[in-house]
């Protein structure tokens, strides 16, 4: 007898080992089939999924605590409305900390339109803002005067790079690979209760069962005295 080689029944235990999730779904019976579908469906009509909701949630606090920490740092100084009007009015990119909280404003506004709103599923915009916030907290870093200004000058360049990068981690590693996954056991879901449908079709109609009429009283008897009747007299 031929027998198969040692690597092709390597080849095809890994490749039926690599579907766990195909033979999963087959194993379960319609109805929960169903159930899942409904509930997957049911999520889409919601509206965002639960990781990308928290997503948005989080590009929020990046923009809140930027915020906050603007604010404290324009009372260090001297109070709101005088710092205020020298950071605002009489910009300078050497000594005002107002570019770091419209950089903020930037990645709020172009992660929440990209990934809330138009729900992309793509690491474009994340990459863009990323790359834009990196480029020019180095640039003010290496040109401006930002480490004579005391602790603020260390504090907001660093609070914001490092929340741009666990922003861009997050999506790329959490939000994006979820969702994919989600959606691929929605469809071998569907895929699998369109087969159960076809190997198990529904339960038959009440008109697609039929009895055969009911004789009339008497004929059995009628019958036998007939054939009595026939019989040759010995």
């Amino acid at each position: 007898m031929n027998r198969v080689p040692g690597d092709a029944e390597n080849a095809h235990s890994s490749s039926v080992e690599s579907c766990p999730s195909l033979r999963d779904v087959h194993s379960i019976n319609p109805a929960q089939l169903m159930a899942r579908i409904e509930s997957y469906e049911g999520r889409e009509k919601k509206g965002i999924s639960d990781v990308r909701r928290t997503f948005c949630l989080f590009v929020t606090f990046d923009l809140l605590f930027i915020t906050l920490l603007w604010i404290i740092e324009l009372n260090v100084k001297g109070g709101i409305e005088t710092t205020l009007e020298k950071e605002v009015l009489q910009y300078d990119y050497s000594s005002s900390y107002f570019d770091i909280f419209l950089l903020a404003v930037f990645r709020f506004k172009v992660l929440i339109l990209a990934y809330a709103m138009c729900r992309l599923r793509h690491w474009w915009a994340i990459a863009f803002t990323t790359a834009v916030t990196s480029a020019f907290l180095l640039a003010k870093v290496i040109i401006s005067q930002l480490f004579s200004q005391g602790a603020f000058g260390y504090v907001l360049p660093i609070i914001s790079f490092i929340l741009a990068w666990i922003e861009t981690w997050f999506l790329d590693f959490k939000v994006l690979p979820q969702e994919a996954e989600e959606e691929n056991r929605f469809l071998l879901a569907q895929d699998a209760s369109e087969r159960a449908a076809l190997l198990h079709p529904g339960v038959l109609s009440d008109g697609q069962f039929y009895s055969p009429p009911e004789s009339v009283a008497g004929s059995d008897e009628d019958s036998e005295e007939k054939q009595d009747s026939e019989k040759p007299v010995v």
